[in-house]
């Protein structure tokens, strides 16, 4: 019996930008208020910034107002649904191996002249039915600007855990230049208990004492390079190299109800790395402007999985006399090609047409082994092991917009995707697959300040090429079969924002959503058809329902205390879906609370910021065909930080996480040998809790060619 873990998923990779580019080398002494862009864009000056002392653009983008951070998803493959919602002198990010974070991170606040936020139809057919999309608009200003970062994390062991991370920024006339490279160092140390019960006796099965030693290493350097004249000619490069590595330490004493307590180990040794290398070209076409844009990922896995029994204790002298292992090693690739051509004024409308292609393939070997009380090794032989996987995919799309007036603008867009899909080895599959998404979206500023858009959309969800392939999850006690038959779920997506200022710089913003889904991706019971033993698998389910409401109080409280402010989020959701083994409605599987809602709350007062950050949700559930899977927090998460600048380049902050010393647990409910034919069931409590730890981190800034020096 062992103790739960994530499962790393090999992602994709992108580069590109959208149409709009704009720089400027402007600035200013005292903050400057938001003002409205030709109605539709709220510029904030660099200077607005100042009160915050940012060290870096993640820095400014995290202070825009009323302005929620999404990062995007580069777990999606090919180019146009994993974009977020920041972009770069109106281009995209030239990354997807590199997160939309860490390029944020990587660019000096300096460099930032100000900031742009509005819908997204102006940033391209990507963004466009986004309500908040943010621009950072680089300073065309000459010279080097740069960023080094240090931290020490101090665990509740005592172990300190140190971290680094160094950019610059080089601007020579039209031409960028940016390095960096960092550790992305991450150690945690956990402790907890697992309680096993008979789920019909209430009788005590087991009981364990773990410790979980997690080390997350990430270092990688990076480098770009952008030549920008204008929006309709720019040649940009970038180059990303990550030696990823992961690795889980576990000590396990076991003490079953009817023997002698001993001392079991789990061991994760998990390497991940990850080279990309893209670039893109922009030039001017028949009054627009066409873009090529070319990538190429190469991403790695190689995982060892350990599981030692032992007879008894380590301090006895205990030696192993059973155990697990498995091996999984796999190559993922993606190569992408894409062509676009955008013109803000064809005949009253906005125009965007283009073509995508991409090549991925998986290449995959997984290998189970139990190992015998003499320490040989039996292979346990699992449904589809060996696969490779390869899609050819290709997307037409057409974007139309126009401003009917100053208040009113309607965007139509059509996007026609095909695929071949291919699975060989342990499993056949050969398929072609043809989708239409068409979408409309509807910007409307009905006057009195507010703001409102109204979207709808069909979308395609990608399919994760691991779960074609089997593999075991030792530290679950439970294996993911693979399955060949899997198809991607389908939605209709209906949105509608509303938002309005509140005390000035502030935002209130309420988004509604409905999602009807079809093929509604989860967990299935299929058959191995060699041995005919049923295995927990991800499957198609049928159709299910999506409601929410999230609302955002951004909220500037100078006039009761000079230098405050709160930022309230909260979300609502009720999602239903038939479930396939019992035949009731139910919630999603996997990420979905009822409620989540979070309060930050921050004062800046001369040389010294401070805070708190405060988060809580409903707990949530994979509904296995083998289990029900139920994760939920002890309480509420808090965080605190209190920074002080000695000086206009220096920070020193010093922060508290898990400030209030919050649980996490787990109950599983295990049916087996599953839910539709249960002999037996356990119910499998866990908690487990990382305790306060302390960090102290210092940024410092050196250069001045940018703008905004604070």
């Amino acid at each position: 019996m062992r103790t739960g873990l994530f499962t790393t998923v090999a992602t994709a990779a992108l580069i590109s930008a959208s149409p709009a580019f704009a720089q400027s080398n402007t600035g200013g002494d005292t903050p400057v208020p938001a003002q409205p862009q030709n109605g539709r864009t709220t510029s904030y000056d660099a200077a607005f910034f100042a009160q915050y002392a940012p060290r870096t653009a993640l820095d400014i983008a995290r202070r825009v107002p009323g302005f929620n951070l999404d990062l995007g998803n580069n777990d999606i493959r090919g180019f146009a649904a994993a974009a977020g919602n920041v972009v770069i002198n109106g281009a995209r990010p030239s990354s997807k191996a590199e997160t939309l974070e860490t390029t944020l991170q990587r660019i000096p606040a300096q460099r930032v002249s100000r900031v742009e936020i509005g819908p997204g139809d102006l940033f391209g057919a990507d963004y466009s039915s986004r309500s908040q999309v943010l621009n950072i608009i680089m300073s065309a200003a000459g010279g080097i600007d740069g960023n080094i970062t240090g931290s020490m994390r101090r665990l509740y062991t005592g172990k300190v855990v140190p971290d680094g991370s160094a950019s610059a920024l080089i601007r020579r006339g039209a031409s960028t230049f940016n390095i960096s490279g960092g550790f992305n160092n991450t150690l945690n140390h956990e402790e907890g208990t697992d309680t096993l019960v008979d789920m019909s006796s209430g009788d005590s099965l087991e009981f364990r004492r773990k410790f979980n030693s997690y080390h997350d290493f990430n270092p990688y350097l990076s480098g770009s390079w952008a030549l920008e004249r204008a929006n309709d000619d720019a040649f940009r490069a970038n180059v990303r190299w990550s030696p990823g590595q992961f690795d889980l330490f576990q000590r396990n004493r076991v003490t079953p109800a009817d023997e002698a307590p001993h001392d079991d180990n789990l061991i994760q040794d998990y390497d991940n790395p990850v080279f990309e290398l893209g670039g893109d070209v922009t030039r001017p076409l028949a009054g627009g402007a066409i873009k090529l844009v070319g990538l190429a990922t190469r991403r790695k896995r190689d995982y060892l999985d350990d599981y030692i029994q032992r007879d008894g204790l380590i301090e006895d002298g205990a030696v192993q006399n059973g155990g697990f292992k498995q091996t999984q090693k796999a190559q993922r690739n993606e190569s992408i090609g894409r062509l676009n051509w955008t013109r803000q004024d064809l005949a009253g409308f906005s125009v965007e047409v283009g073509a995508e292609t991409a090549l991925n393939t998986l290449d995959n070997d997984t290998e189970f082994f139990t190992i015998e009380p003499d320490g040989s090794e039996t292979k346990e032989n699992l449904p589809i092991e060996h696969a490779k996987v390869k899609e050819t995919r290709g997307e037409l799309f057409l974007n139309v917009g126009k401003t009917i007036n100053p208040s009113l603008r309607v965007d139509a867009g059509l996007r026609y995707e095909f695929s071949h899909l291919t699975v060989r080895g342990d499993a056949f599959t050969d398929r072609r697959l043809k989708f239409l998404k068409p979408s409309l979206t509807v910007d409307w500023k009905p006057g009195s300040d507010w703001h409102t858009q109204f979207s709808v959309r069909r979308t395609v969800a990608q399919l994760n090429f691991f779960d074609f392939v089997t593999s075991a999850e030792i530290s679950a006690d439970r294996i993911n079969a693979g399955n060949e038959n899997l198809e991607p779920q389908r939605a209709w997506e209906f949105r509608a924002t509303g938002d309005h200022p509140l005390f000035g710089e502030g935002l209130v913003k309420l988004d509604l959503g409905f999602d009807l889904i079809s093929k509604l991706q989860d967990r299935i019971l299929i058959e191995d058809p060699e041995t005919h033993r049923f295995f927990d698998a991800p499957g198609n389910i049928g159709t299910g329902k999506h409601l929410f409401a999230h609302l955002t109080v951004d909220a500037p409280l100078g006039r009761f205390w000079k230098g405050l402010r709160v930022k309230f989020d909260g979300t609502v959701r009720r999602t239903r879906v038939q479930d396939p083994i019992s035949g009731e409605m139910r919630n999603f599987s996997d990420y979905y609370p009822d409620w989540e809602w979070s309060v930050d709350v921050r004062r800046d007062s001369g040389a010294f910021s401070y805070g708190f950050v405060v988060n809580d949700r409903d707990r949530f559930t994979f509904f296995r065909t083998d289990e029900f899977d139920i994760n939920y927090n002890g309480g509420p998460y808090a965080t605190a930080f209190v920074e002080y600048r000695p000086g206009p380049r220096t920070s020193i902050t010093f922060d508290i996480d898990n400030a209030i010393d919050t649980q996490a647990f787990r109950r599983r409910l295990r049916f087996i040998p599953n839910r539709a034919e249960p002999v037996f069931g356990i119910d499998e409590f866990r908690e487990r809790n990382r305790h306060l730890n302390l960090g102290l981190t210092i940024k410092q800034t050196f250069g001045g060619g940018g703008a905004a020096t604070n």
